[in-house]
């Protein structure tokens, strides 16, 4: 929870900076304020999109908000095998962001892991755009009132604001590369 705690902090503060108040943040991200300021206090979790939208909104790196660091790299940055950036927001799910030193990215690349749970999936939504690529696995990928039935080698491509879900259907972890632009 102390981790919780951190981000709340630190997203309370950049919006402070921003001349923004827990008000304003709660109606741009389209929540309730109690919820907002319940996460800015360590209380409440949020998925990475919305953690992701807060980023957009204070203009910082998600991974400002995340681990308290700042991007330093602008011409390259490597990440080696299975040492991203992890974030674990929701039970079943892990995210490794894939480009965490560059600074000033246009995207955010993840790869995330989806664990086979009998879970119904939580529908997400967040500005710009998304490609997801299937590397393993069979998932479900819930768009709107639609829903497609990705596997190994295939991908979507679609706007990210309309709420969108992903859901493992397999017996083993799936995994996928998600490409969340700006």
């Amino acid at each position: 929870m102390l981790e919780l705690k951190e981000i709340g902090l630190r997203v309370a503060s950049l919006r402070e900076t921003c001349g923004l108040t827990a008000t304003d943040m709660a109606e741009k991200l389209d929540i309730s304020e109690d919820n907002y300021i319940a996460f800015e206090h360590g209380e409440y979790d949020f998925a990475i999109s919305t953690l992701n939208n807060i980023a957009l909104i204070l203009g910082v790196d998600i991974l400002d908000i995340i681990s308290g660091e700042s991007p330093r790299l602008s011409t390259c940055t490597v990440v080696k095998k299975n040492k991203g950036f992890i974030v674990n927001r929701n039970p079943g799910y892990e995210f490794q962001h894939l480009a965490y030193t560059f600074k000033s990215k246009k995207a955010e690349p993840f790869l995330v892991k989806i664990d086979p749970s009998g879970n119904p999936p939580v529908m997400d939504e967040h500005e710009g755009q998304e490609f997801d690529y299937v590397i393993s696995g069979s998932l479900l990928l819930y768009i709107g009132d639609i829903c497609y039935e990705l596997n190994e080698g295939d991908s979507a491509y679609f706007d990210s604001s309309i709420p969108h879900a992903h859901k493992n259907v397999g017996d083993t972890q799936a995994e996928f590369i998600a490409l969340v632009l700006k």
